[in-house]
């Protein structure tokens, strides 16, 4: 089984998190993207909380067309099963190419994410 997410992607993510207490403006580029391989949701993390590292912050689409930023716990995402019993997947290939305001922007969009 995969691990969620790599030692070097948590990194990335917490130096983010940091990153994004100093500077408000801040809009980094998704560190990883993770979905359900049968039930169409999908999350790119652009972050984690250094004082919480079991919440991390991006773009959350639960499949019902309606994606929006926010906060999600990476202890419940790695306990969720889908359909078939199948567990939340990190996408191998996936190469953030853009900050996360453009992932935004295009999901509300389109009513998911497109990566």
């Amino acid at each position: 089984m995969t691990k969620l997410i790599t030692d070097e992607q948590r990194a990335q993510l917490l130096a983010n998190g940091r990153r994004s207490i100093e500077n408000d403006g801040f809009d980094p580029y998704p560190v990883v993207k993770l979905f359900t391989p049968n039930a169409g949701a999908t999350w790119l993390l652009t972050e984690i909380d250094p004082d919480d590292q079991d919440r991390a912050f991006g773009l959350c689409d639960l499949g019902q067309g309606f994606p929006e930023l926010g906060y999600v716990s990476l202890q419940e995402l790695e306990s969720l099963r889908g359909r078939w019993v199948l567990p939340i997947e990190r996408d191998l290939y996936f190469q953030g190419d853009k900050p996360i305001s453009a992932y935004a922007r295009e999901a509300r969009l389109a009513g998911r994410i497109v990566t």
